[in-house]
């Protein structure tokens, strides 16, 4: 009788426990306004082997999409390049000149990508960067990426912190590129909210 009663206990109180054999379901795919605050790219490169130059672009606009339960996404980026900032007036306005970024002729750069899932999560995105009028393709590591809710916007947020690198003679940028002194490394963060 104690055995049966037990056993009535056990089933009784396993009706009262969550369900844990099904997964929360995935939030709806959506479509991502980058948020201009809040995303800048940035650039360092070595001077004359002597030290590592750093600088940002300051005016940057793009979407991205984002479907979990797909393990599919996108991202579209356009640079000002004329926003560059390295901190020094001089080094920014010869950053403009014809033999760099030629921002008379070429105002904006792009990229364009698909995010890289590892299980639930995005890892990577594999893109083409459009500099100077060429189109090269780079891959951008997820240092880290997650999503919350707004606290001023109440929708969804997403942010990430991203790198890559790039060898700049391949997009028209020769000068002192010597003994590896053309390598770019790029990181850039990034958030977006969701839109409505």
């Amino acid at each position: 009788m104690l055995l049966k009663f037990i056993a009535l206990s056990v089933a009784a109180a396993a009706t009262l426990l969550p369900d844990t054999g099904s997964a929360a379901p995935a939030p709806a795919p959506g479509r991502y306004k980058l948020e201009s605050e809040h995303t800048f790219p940035s650039l360092e490169f070595p001077h004359m082997g002597l030290s590592i130059w750093r600088g940002k672009f300051n005016r940057t606009t793009g979407t991205a999409t984002l479907d979990r339960a797909a393990k599919t996404g996108s991202v579209t980026v356009t640079v000002d390049t004329a926003s560059i900032d390295f901190g020094l007036d001089s080094i920014n306005e010869y950053a403009l000149r014809p033999e760099w970024l030629n921002t008379a002729k070429f105002s904006t750069m792009s990229y364009s990508g698909q995010l890289v899932f590892a299980g639930e999560q995005p890892v990577a995105v594999d893109g083409q960067l459009t500099l100077r009028g060429v189109t090269r393709p780079l891959r951008l590591k997820l240092n880290s990426f997650k999503c919350i809710e707004h606290p001023f916007y109440k929708k969804e947020a997403c942010g990430a912190d991203a790198e890559g690198e790039l060898d700049r003679a391949e997009f028209g940028m020769k000068q002192y590129t010597e003994d590896g002194a053309g390598r770019i490394r790029l990181r850039i963060q990034v958030e977006a909210v969701k839109e409505d």
